[in-house]
């Protein structure tokens, strides 16, 4: 028989060795978190499930979805769903110019020939689309990510193809003979986005409407039409490229005060020569 005190040892030995594995247990659990939390160190590249990668300087988990600051300063981001990033990865060095005077072809070669991870960069796929046609590259990844969720092989059951959600038909008038090409996509997106403001005075609302229903219906309606997924449409487009406009003010000018006016700002979605206001203000809203 095995005395009482022998128990009661044995008791507390036990009782300290389960108090000590369940502190241990939820300090990984703390580290774990504040390692999601925590933006990453510079210059990492996002891989999504699609095989689209997104560089980016740092990151931030907010609720369902990841930030990636696609700059030093925060005036730039793109929001994607946690759940469609597979893993991150250290983002390729940039090429450097060789010194003067070296014939280097080595560094030549790699800067005339960039690497795959570099040329399926959503960040440089946007910019050089949205400088090409004159827009804002906040407005072109607010418009993809309200289209495809960043999906380069996103259909709709309408038939809508790829990042920007091109139909068929209007891909082909575009010249875009792969939809699932995220370059030619965004490249065709863009133009089209474009022509559509061109179109309407460079009236964001009607224009992100007739990407949305087509602008046989703005211009039956007179406007926005009454579908509540485009009036959806519109204003989570909206709502995307204004968050990004105010992150950058915000960003660059800290000790400003806050605006009490309206949730939707008026921004400056096209770069040209006039100069042209985007109005942003009178963008429908979903009655959900």
């Amino acid at each position: 028989m095995v005395p009482k005190a022998c128990k009661d040892a044995e008791g507390r030995r036990v009782s300290e060795m389960k108090k000590a594995i369940q502190i241990v247990w939820w300090a990984v659990v703390i580290l774990l978190i504040a390692a999601t939390a925590l933006p990453c160190p510079a210059a990492d590249t996002a891989v999504l499930r699609n095989g689209f990668s997104i560089r980016h300087e740092r990151r931030k988990v907010i609720g369902t979805i990841t930030r990636l600051y696609v700059d030093g300063d925060d005036t730039s981001f793109v929001d994607v769903p946690t759940v469609e990033i597979d893993h991150f990865e250290s983002a390729p060095a940039e090429a450097t110019a060789p010194e003067p005077g070296k014939n280097d072809s080595a560094s030549r070669a790699q800067m005339q020939t960039p690497s795959k991870s570099i040329q399926s960069d959503l960040n440089e796929v946007v910019r050089a689309a949205s400088g090409t046609y004159h827009l804002d590259p906040d407005l072109v990844n607010s418009v993809i990510r309200a289209e495809s969720g960043f999906n380069v092989r996103a259909v709709s059951p309408k038939g809508a193809q790829g990042l920007m959600q091109l139909m068929p038909q209007t891909a082909s008038n575009l010249g875009v003979q792969n939809a699932f090409d995220p370059r030619a996509n965004v490249e065709g997106g863009t133009r089209y986005l474009r022509e559509l403001l061109e179109r309407y005075n460079f009236d964001l609302v009607k224009a992100l409407a007739a990407y949305n229903a087509g602008p046989q219906r703005v211009e039956q309606y007179g406007g926005v039409p009454p579908y509540y997924e485009t009036k959806a449409y519109v204003a989570r487009v909206v709502r995307d490229f204004n968050k990004k406009k105010l992150a950058a003010k915000t960003a660059s000018q800290p000790s400003a005060p806050k605006s009490s006016g309206s949730k939707s700002t008026v921004t400056s979605a096209i770069r040209s020569q006039k100069s042209p206001q985007t109005q942003a203000k009178g963008s429908p809203t979903p009655s959900d």
